[in-house]
Parts: C-alpha cells; structure tokens; sequence
C-alpha cells in the first residue's frame, strides 16, 4: 500500500499526520549509477555520439569550464523559495528532496536535477542558485531557473522569474565577475563556459490556466513563433556577454503528463493525451531546431546541444520497461487518476491528501508533471553522451571539452 500523508494550509503545509506501511528504501546510487552507464554504453554501441568540432577559436583540452542554467520547473534547484509565489510553484516541502537530499531544496523531484547531474559529470559542485550563488561565488556557474518560468513575460507573470528576468540577473553576475576577475579572465570564463535552457512549457499551459484570450490573438503558429523569438533573442545576448556554447532541451511532450492524462478522464471520461498541449509542444519541437540551425550559421563560434526532451520522455512513457522501470503514466506522488490531480503536497486545488508510492526507483515521474531522479539521470547521460536519437549537433560532454 503506498503512504498518504495529510497537509493543513493552517500549519504551512506541515505534516500534521500520516499514516504508512513502510517505505522500500531507494535502489542504492552504486547500482542505479551501474545500470544507467550500462544502458548508456549500450546505447553508444547502437548510436554514433554527436560530438563537436573545434574551429578556428577553439581547441580541445582540458580547462575549467562553467556552467550557467536558466529556465523553468525541471531545472529550478530552489529559486522560487526565495520569492513571492504560490505553493504551487514552490517545492520546498516534503517528500521533495526525500532521496538523495533527505529534505526539500526546492527541486521538483525527489532528488538530484538534470544540471545537477551534468555539473558532476563536468567534476563541477553543485550549481547554486542565483539568490545562493553570492555565498559561494560565481566562477563554477549559476542556476537562475525558476518553476513555472517562460520564454515570455506574460507566462505565469507576477508568480515567477521569467526568462527575460533571469537574462538580466545573468547580465548581473557577469558585470560582478568582471570587476572581481578582470576583463581577461571573465572572458575567458563567460567563452568557455556552457549555457543550459530549459523553456517554454509554460508558455503553452499559462494561457489555458490563466484564461488568456491569447488565441483569439494570433494563430498556433504565430504564438510558437512568438515563444520562440523571444527564446532565440535572450541566447543572442548571451552571445554577446561571450557565450558560445549551449544546451537546449525542447518542451515536455504536454498533454501526456499525469496531470494532463488525469485532466482529461475527468473531462471527457477518455484515456489518453490531452491532444491540445501536446499539438503546441509538437510544432514547438519543429520549429526550435530550424532557429537553431539558423543561428549556428549565424554567429560565429556558436555550438549548441538540442536535447529532444519531448521523445526521450515519451518513449519512456510508452516502454517503461525498456529503462528500467515499470510505471510510465502514473506519478510516484500525487492523488486521484494517475496520481495526477494534485501536485505531491496536495498543494493544488481541493486535494489535501496524496498518495506517495513505495518504491520511487520504478516511476518515470515524481510528481504529476516532473520526473524522478533516477529519470533524471537517463536523461544527463544521453545528453551527455550525445546520444543522437535524441541529441542533435553535440554532445554535452564535447561542448565542455571545447574551450
């Protein structure tokens, strides 16, 4: 039987009662870190790696390289606890954090991120987040990500950090890193260094959650060209702050979340996609690498790594068992169908209970939008390895090896 745990809205969402029949504790990280660099080797066999290719401005080999994050939900390590918002965009509670932390930082997953994971790859720390980052400095990178966040300012706006918000914190550090390393030395940092985006999912849910009548305005296609657009125009002005190398992840394949399955059995009594979020996560998914493509050609020096987030989740979805797990569709926590109608923490709506399941190593998904840790995991390696079914032009790992 899984644990229900019982939040108050009056005790700050405290536990103040729970009742359990045990918890089997978490595949030990040896084991899991055994299967995962299995599967990826596998995979290597299979799958010729993308890899980078120095130019004129750069050669390989090995030198510090940081590591910049900016984006949304599935990147944040904590940022929203540090601003004014809704439960709903925080997870700074428990059980998030519960298997690697053991307490919640703000993470949506029960452990580790996909940044998390690259950064130890990279033999970096911890990235910290911006509102963290003045303690321990900037030289390793800086996560301003922020839950809920989007490409526009409009997304969710007044709840969370947008993106063109975060550029401007960006902008911040680096005025801050060039009066305390010299112009010399933060160029040669901010050049080497990789940029990591996670953006616009909300895009495409905030208007349906917000009642925008932003569709009356333009077509699909014109607002995905719009979300897009204002994407492509924040990684220009890190090109000019001396970027050069980026990691992209597309959207999450919207509409076959758990809380979108969940959505639709409750409104239709059908199973399945919820088909209008994940038509705009699609033509998103179509479009970006065009744009991309576009600016390879465009700035000189400019590498990237587009991470196809929205078919390696899907294929999970559809084949659990193919990686190492056996439930695609429902979420560890949660309440109702799919474990989706609730965020873990019964948070959202009338749900003040959920259910956590026993065993988090078997779930694709934590919660009922965002993935577990050990989902996590597959996802840093494939983008590390540059595994090109879901990788395109190169791998994370060369990214950090050109400089």
């Amino acid at each position: 039987m899984p644990r229900y745990i019982v939040y108050s809205p009056e005790n700050n969402y405290k536990i103040v009662s729970a009742r359990t029949t045990g918890h089997k504790p978490l595949l030990e990280m040896a084991n899991l870190y055994s299967y995962v660099h299995a599967l990826a080797l596998l995979g290597s066999l299979l799958a010729t790696p993308a890899l980078c290719l120095a130019d004129d401005n750069h050669d390989y080999h090995k030198k510090h390289v940081a590591l910049f994050v900016l984006g949304d939900s599935i990147f944040d390590p904590g940022n929203n606890n540090y601003i004014n918002t809704t439960p709903d965009f925080q997870a700074n509670f428990w059980p998030y954090g519960e298997s690697f932390f053991k307490y919640p930082t703000g993470r949506f997953s029960d452990g580790r991120l996909v940044p998390d994971f690259i950064a130890q790859f990279a033999n970096l720390p911890l990235i910290p987040g911006y509102f963290q980052a003045e303690q321990v400095g900037f030289v390793n990178g800086v996560n301003f990500a922020s839950g809920g966040a989007g490409s526009l300012v409009e997304t969710f706006s007044g709840l969370v950090i947008d993106l063109k918000t975060q550029l401007q914190n960006f902008k911040k550090v680096v005025k801050q890193l060039r009066g305390k390393l010299g112009d010399k030395e933060s160029n040669q940092l901010l050049s080497s260094a990789v940029y990591m985006f996670s953006i616009g999912s909300n895009d495409y849910l905030s208007p349906y959650a917000t009642n925008s009548t932003i569709f009356n305005t333009y077509t699909k296609e014109e607002y995905v060209d719009i979300v897009i657009d204002n994407f492509t125009d924040v990684i220009k002005e890190i090109y000019k702050e001396g970027g050069r190398k980026f990691a992209i992840f597309s959207p999450l394949p919207l509409g076959c979340l758990p809380y979108y399955r969940a959505l639709k059995l409750q409104q239709t009594n059908q199973t399945g996609c919820l088909e209008k979020f994940r038509v705009l996560a699609e033509m998103h998914n179509k479009a970006l690498p065009k744009k991309l493509v576009k600016l390879e050609k465009a700035l000189q020096g400019f590498k990237y790594s587009y991470f196809d987030f929205f078919t390696a989740i899907t294929d999970i979805i559809d084949h659990p068992s193919r990686y190492g797990f056996k439930v695609g569709k429902t979420a560890c926590c949660g309440s109702g169908p799919y474990r989706g109608l609730s965020s873990c923490g019964g948070t959202r709506g009338q749900y003040k209970e959920y259910e956590l399941c026993k065993d988090v190593g078997n779930y694709l998904f934590f919660d009922n939008v965002h993935p577990t840790e050990k989902s996590n995991l597959q996802f840093a390696t494939l983008l590390w390895n540059g595994d090109s079914n879901v990788v395109r032009s190169c791998s994370v790992k060369s990214l950090f090896e050109l400089v």
